[in-house]
């Protein structure tokens, strides 16, 4: 644990974790709060205790654009083991079937698994926090009531066989914010006939940061004066909105809650309602998160969110 003389400074910005095996993405975050002085922290898009890899840590500021990290779609690779259920999906919960899976071909298994690329929507696992008359289903199914099946949507763009070493299969996936991989898995073994159950799980990508900018979660709690090394600015953390620059006045407007006439900034011309921006000051401190919106027959941007500093 670093010492007191070594405890950073808050950080506003992003960081990409490592996000290792066994601890929630909430454990991760409070060790990070605790050992690094970090008090204000929240993570975009959870990862469950089997899974490593990509998690999105939002540090001070950056806090408030969490809901926009969590957009971008996401790249998995894992494996699945045959032969059994559990009650979580997964290979951490409790056995509730072992079947054969001797006569499983592998041309079944490929095209099943080709297969989620037509899905639309899939089946939330029992153990989840997806909410039932605001109690999250994983503490229902602690205490051994069945929480009420639910689907959520999802969009496959890519799905793969990577290798087969029965009864384990490993793929790759590139799917939709909020898809369950569990589920994949689970409904696999369904659909084979022996039962299956997602073994291990890397998440390799929240778009558009992968795991070759992520750093790892110890090595970034023993080395606390490298925290900020590693922390991307917020207009780092949306590479893939359009940066606006504002003038000092148009600055003064837009922290007062006024609402800009698209007409009046030069170097990017939205084509209609529903686009967003970062908008910066002319030294590139963050303002606002804005959206183009239409009132009264004009185009204009409206705030989203504020980020200036108080």
């Amino acid at each position: 644990m670093s010492s007191p003389r070594s405890r950073p400074e808050q950080q506003h910005g992003l960081l990409v974790l490592d996000k290792p095996q066994g601890p929630t993405s909430t454990q991760c975050l409070e060790r990070i709060k605790k050992e690094l002085n970090q008090k204000k922290i929240g993570h975009a898009g959870t990862l469950d205790p089997l899974a490593t890899g990509v998690l999105l840590v939002a540090l001070g500021r950056a806090t408030k654009l969490t809901p926009y990290l969590m957009d971008g779609d996401k790249v998995y690779s894992g494996w699945i083991r045959l032969g059994l259920t559990t009650d979580t999906y997964d290979i951490q919960g409790e056995i509730q079937s072992e079947e054969d899976w001797s006569n499983v071909s592998v041309d079944a298994i490929r095209r099943e698994i080709a297969a989620w690329r037509e899905w639309t929507e899939h089946t939330v696992p029992p153990f989840s926090a997806v909410k039932h008359q605001g109690k999250p289903h994983y503490r229902m199914a602690r205490r051994g009531e069945e929480p009420p099946q639910k689907t959520k949507p999802l969009h496959i763009d890519r799905a793969e066989v990577l290798a087969i070493q029965l009864p384990f299969v490993q793929f790759r996936v590139a799917c939709s914010k909020g898809t369950y991989i569990r589920s994949l898995a689970h409904s696999l073994g369904m659909r084979l006939g022996c039962g299956a159950a997602l073994s291990e799980l890397t998440r390799e990508e929240s778009s558009p940061f992968g795991l070759d900018r992520a750093v790892g979660h110890e090595d970034l709690l023993h080395e606390p004066e490298a925290l900020s090394a590693n922390v991307l600015s917020l207009p780092e953390a949306l590479p893939h909105w359009p940066k606006l620059y504002l003038s000092g006045d148009q600055t003064a407007g837009i922290r007062n809650g006024n609402w800009l006439r698209v007409d009046e900034l030069k170097g990017y011309t939205p084509e209609g309602e529903g686009e967003r921006a970062l908008f910066v000051t002319t030294q590139e401190a963050p303002i606002a998160l804005m959206e183009t919106c239409l009132w009264r027959g004009q185009l204009y941007w409206a705030i989203l969110r504020g980020l200036w500093s108080s």
